[in-house]
């Protein structure tokens, strides 16, 4: 049995039974639902929402003036306090895992103790490389470490920022597959007008929503031919509406699929997902379309692709995809750029050669005509 949803284990009993469970924060939950149907979904959701409430221990009995205190203090303050909760756990857990580490192998001393005046970017740099078999986590542990000294300078309680001499680790990575247009196809044909699976695709699709607020969007977001929303990973930083219009397509779907009262996708209980839940959802149903490579992200990514290459520009990205910088609009604007301008190249090539060619061509018999001698 393959698994591939985050948290998700199997274990074997002694009997030869498979169990699976969500396995996080030192606590593991099972799940008895038959794996890819709606009842498995609901009760995955259900299990990452209480086990992302399952902290570890939190760091505590650091003295006033150590990097321990620093990160409290840091926990507590308005900045932190203001990203939304999925934010605020990752940041926090991260951080705090820093502070656990020791400061020397073998040493009892752990970073929490070091004191804040002796923070360095060597420091910065050891808890970067201590996570050097995963690339992302130890990015990730130097920008969150970045974003706590920014605060710290701004609050007075340092002078300069350890981890702005830290290089970011270079890897290669595609990230979540971009959906091709043959894959959309075959996902369509699997899943005809009337599922909830192409009705969830043509959303996604579509719209370019994210997929936590793709459960919670219903009719009462409807304006006409738009959908306004306050997209929710970004809310904390503004509150005002993303609108998308709603193409006649996507109407058409709508129109002709089964929907909820006030979400438009439900599971079988009537409920709306959670975003936990549709993401394992969902995937069940790209597998039963022979597409076990695909997520419902790989088809924001398949839509922005579709949009750059036919030309669409940055700021229409942006605003499609709530962006709220131009840096994520121009991976796929550059890629877009970079395959047109090749291929006017190959064509410049092309017709330079076949010129030369035309100059060369052999006599209708096929053999050259030999000089008179």
């Amino acid at each position: 049995m393959h698994i591939d949803f985050p948290y998700m284990v199997r274990d074997v009993d002694r009997h030869g039974n498979v169990r699976l469970y969500i396995r996080r924060n030192g606590r593991k939950i099972r799940i008895r639902q038959a794996l890819g149907t709606e009842a498995f979904a609901a009760a995955y959701g259900d299990a990452m929402r209480a086990l992302e409430d399952t902290k570890p221990p939190p760091v505590s009995g650091a003295a006033a003036g150590t990097f321990g205190w620093l990160a409290a203090s840091y926990f507590a303050s308005a900045q932190f306090r203001g990203l939304d909760p999925t934010s605020r756990r990752r940041r926090r857990a991260i951080i705090e895992d820093c502070l656990r580490e020791l400061r020397k192998p073998g040493s009892a001393d752990k970073m929490r103790d070091c004191p804040v005046s002796l923070l360095s970017a060597a420091h910065v740099k050891m808890l970067r490389d201590r996570k050097e078999a995963t690339p992302g986590a130890a990015n990730n542990r130097r920008k969150y470490l970045s974003a706590l000294f920014g605060w710290a300078i701004e609050a007075g309680l340092m002078r300069s920022n350890p981890a702005r001499d830290v290089k970011r680790k270079a890897y290669a990575t595609g990230g979540f597959h971009t959906w091709s247009v043959d894959e959309v196809r075959q996902f369509e044909q699997r899943h005809p007008v009337g599922t909830k699976a192409r009705l969830a695709l043509a959303l996604l699709l579509y719209l370019g929503v994210r997929r936590g607020d793709l459960v919670g969007l219903g009719r009462q977001h409807c304006d006409g031919d738009w959908i306004r929303i306050v997209p929710r990973k970004t809310r904390h930083l503004r509150k005002d509406a993303s609108e998308k219009p709603v193409l006649p397509v996507l109407a058409e779907v709508i129109a002709r699929s089964p929907t909820g009262g006030m979400t438009f996708l439900v599971t079988e209980y009537g409920r709306a997902f959670s975003a936990a839940g549709f993401g394992a959802w969902f995937r069940a149903r790209c597998d039963e379309a022979g597409l076990p490579h695909c997520t419902a992200h790989g088809l924001r990514k398949a839509g922005a692709t579709i949009a750059a290459e036919a030309g669409a520009t940055d700021r229409q990205l942006m605003a499609l995809y709530d962006w709220t910088s131009a840096r994520l609009a121009d991976v796929y604007t550059a890629k877009a750029d970079k395959k047109r301008l090749a291929g006017e190249a190959a064509r410049l090539i092309g017709q330079t050669m076949n010129a030369e060619v035309s100059h060369q061509s052999v006599p209708p018999n096929g053999s050259q005509t030999k000089a008179a001698g």
